[in-house]
């Protein structure tokens, strides 16, 4: 059981790594276009985290979510749809990257505000605490919201109503080309957990199984009855905050965050432990990027929304 799972870690983290290099020449040939923040490099933290989760269990993610919402479950060809802005995407093309909702799967939203998902994920635990129904809640952000407004009324809230809502704190170093050290009097965001007398925990972000066991126990905890965690991954974006932006990141830092590449660490791992060889590992490259290059033609080959469906996904019913 344990090596189907790791398997299928490697295997997701393959498949959104490909997707992203795949978003990053669309949108540099001209072909997509929009806002677009990757997530290359940070793969580990979503499947570490996603894979400790029930299929009902909530997520809210962020304006770099791509990641997040793959490991959830979307298929990468109603995600590629979406970003072509076609009727057949995850949200009928009307939300594009920054706006992913798939309620079915528990995915109450990626989000363009930072911090915006903060109290939306600490409302799906208030709501499941209230019905019972033994869901937890998970809410992924970076080092730069944990200086925002809401990240501490959030943690304030959970804390005092004991809610099921871990809060992950991807800490990729930087908020946009501010480093996180510069903004903030402590260098680790798990610190703060201390003023709202909830657990924390540190997860070095690059090793996929080190989040997953991580996770796995926060998750239990919040299951359990027990109220939040906070917990962060520390982790490294290989591109520009926003494609087009200007990276001032130190080149020979990011050069030394890319030999820590988690797919080829855990890649490594699991060829010394015998559960994937190198020649298994790269027919996973191989049938992921294969799944991608299929979801771009299912993007390009699927209808415009129709003019009048405008009016439609407005309201709630």
């Amino acid at each position: 059981m344990e090596a189907t799972l790791k398997r299928k870690m490697l295997r997701d983290m393959m498949r959104i790594r490909s997707f992203e290099e795949t978003l990053y020449e669309l949108i540099q040939a001209g072909e997509m276009n929009g806002f677009l923040h990757l997530y290359l490099g940070e793969e580990a933290c979503a499947v570490g985290v996603c894979s400790a989760l029930n299929a009902d269990d909530y997520i809210a993610s962020t304006h770099r979510g791509h990641g997040h919402v793959i490991a959830k479950g979307v298929n990468p060809r109603e995600m590629m749809a979406e970003l072509y802005g076609k009727s057949t995407g995850t949200n009928k093309g009307k939300g594009g990257s920054m706006h992913i909702c798939v309620p079915e799967l528990g995915i109450i939203g990626t989000n363009g505000i930072v911090g915006g998902g903060l109290p939306l994920a600490t409302g799906a635990a208030f709501s499941a605490k209230y019905r019972k129904n033994g869901r937890v809640s998970v809410c992924f952000f970076g080092d730069g919201a944990s200086n925002e407004g809401s990240f501490h009324e959030c943690l304030n809230m959970a804390a005092i109503w004991n809610l099921p809502v871990i809060f992950v704190c991807e800490n990729n170093q930087y908020a946009c080309n501010t480093p996180f050290v510069r903004a903030s009097n402590t260098k680790d965001v798990a610190n703060r957990a201390r003023g709202y007398n909830i657990p924390s925990m540190i997860a070095d972000g690059q090793d996929v199984w080190q989040v997953y066991e991580k996770a796995r126990e926060a998750v239990a905890y919040a299951r359990n009855g027990n109220g939040p965690v906070l917990m962060e991954c520390k982790t490294y974006r290989w591109y520009e905050h926003c494609v087009g932006d200007p990276d001032l990141r130190p080149g020979e830092e990011k050069a030394a965050w890319k030999t820590r590449d988690c797919i080829r660490l855990f890649a490594d791992r699991l060829a010394r432990e015998g559960v994937a060889s190198p020649e298994e590992a790269q027919a996973m490259w191989d049938e992921a990027r294969a799944e991608i290059a299929a979801a771009v033609e299912y993007g390009r080959q699927s209808p415009e929304p129709a003019p009048d469906s405008i009016f439609e996904d407005v309201y709630a019913d």
